[in-house]
């Protein structure tokens, strides 16, 4: 039971839960199987998962996790959360429950071709949406399918987060402005907003601003940090290419 717990919390902390949903679900799930709030204990942070439990001999059994911060795959989530209840219903043993836990932690991650081109629709659609002509949102389109013919080798290659969004921006900034040096486009301003978009941190984010008001201070201010990280180096790849360019070729948007 306390495996089965632990990787659920697991699961869910992996892929973008906040604080209180994972120390509630690993609650739930020792609950269903008649371990209270006395016999089983669970401290998360947003990298980390500490769990106890309690034997009805006085034997204590722990757990200790090391989670780090990771891409985020909300059908995991979900598919975690449904889990639970059907746990706490009472439709599994605790070896059933461990074999559906193994299926959810195999589901497979969005296919490249996928990822590429909604990232193409995000950086166009939010191009418009922040006064971009139509050009100016197809180079959009165009520049979030170069974004991502990047990122994705960049996974592979297993780049540090700050050289890939460092990177990433870069690549949509000269993107930009050879399109808009080619006339494919006129504001450059306005693609590049809208191509960084898919790199944007939304999700640690929101989760940190949840994990605020759950009263989870500590994971709140990492998962700030993170989100906080992630737009820095946004802006330096960005900024990079515009000094100099501007520097070099007089470029100016």
């Amino acid at each position: 039971m306390l495996d089965l717990a632990v990787k659920a919390g697991e699961i869910l902390l992996q892929n973008g839960a906040e604080i209180f949903r994972v120390q509630e679900t690993m609650t739930r799930i020792a609950a269903a199987y008649s371990y209270g709030s006395e016999s089983f204990h669970a401290y998360v942070l947003s990298n980390a998962i500490f769990a106890s439990l309690r034997e009805e001999d006085g034997a204590y059994n722990a757990d200790l996790r090391n989670i780090p911060l990771s891409p985020v795959h909300l059908g995991r989530v979900d598919a975690v959360n449904s889990l639970s209840r059907a746990i706490a219903e009472g439709r599994y043993s605790p070896d059933e429950a461990l074999a559906q836990i193994e299926r959810i932690r195999s589901l497979p991650e969005n296919s490249p071709l996928l990822l590429t081109f909604s990232s193409g629709i995000v950086s166009a659609t939010f191009c418009y949406l922040f006064g971009g002509g139509l050009l100016d949102s197809l180079a959009a389109f165009f520049t979030g399918l170069i974004l991502y013919f990047f990122l994705i080798p960049a996974k592979r290659w297993k780049l540090s987060k700050i050289v890939s969004n460092i990177l990433g921006s870069v690549v949509i900034t000269l993107c930009a402005l050879c399109f808009t040096g080619l006339g494919f486009g006129g504001q450059a301003d306005k693609i590049i907003i809208g191509a960084i978009m898919p790199m944007a941190p939304g999700v640690p984010l929101t989760t940190s601003i949840r994990d605020f008001f759950n009263g989870d201070y500590l994971s709140g201010a990492i998962r700030m940090l993170d989100a906080i990280l992630i737009a820095a180096c946004i802006a330096i790849g960005v900024g990079f290419v515009l000094k100099t360019g501007n520097l070099l070729l007089g470029v100016q948007l």
